[in-house]
């Protein structure tokens, strides 16, 4: 995590911005809650992203070497690449393979056993998912941007 220019992030339309205010700080975390942010209601991936729905969303990221306080305001920034790449592993990912396995079991078996399995099939792909939860925390990385 770095700290990042206001003014650097001001123009960038390749980055996605949400507002929030630190309400937990331990020795290896920082815990942001996140508010309503303005800029969710333009994104196009908003119905697949859990961030717009509700305010009472928090996000722990790992310690910056910069120093913060309770209840400051800073931004958390993410690359929309990345952003866009999350909603692929959360949700166009699992559907696809989901599709591909009801296409598959259904020329095998009869049809409720091929939709079972299929939606079955989501259940290991999840806990892989959950296995490489640190491998995908360093993938998307998120970066704090204090207020001036």
């Amino acid at each position: 995590m770095t700290q990042l220019d206001l003014d650097s992030y001001k123009t960038k339309k390749d980055t996605i911005k949400h507002e929030g205010i630190i309400s937990k700080i331990s020795k290896n975390t920082i815990t942001i809650s996140l508010k309503g942010n303005v800029n969710c209601e333009g994104c196009k991936a908003q119905s697949a992203c859990g961030v717009s729905d509700s305010n009472d969303k928090e996000i722990e990221i790992e310690n910056p070497t910069q120093s913060f306080q309770l209840n400051e305001t800073v931004d958390l920034v993410l690359n929309r690449e990345l952003g866009l790449k999350a909603v692929f592993w959360a949700y166009v990912f699992p559907f696809i393979l989901m599709f591909l396995v009801l296409i598959l079991t259904s020329l095998f078996l009869k049809e409720w056993l091929a939709g079972l399995v299929s939606l079955f099939v989501l259940v290991p792909y999840y806990f892989m998912l959950f296995v490489l939860k640190d491998t995908f925390k360093k993938a998307f990385q998120l970066s704090i941007l204090k207020f001036n």
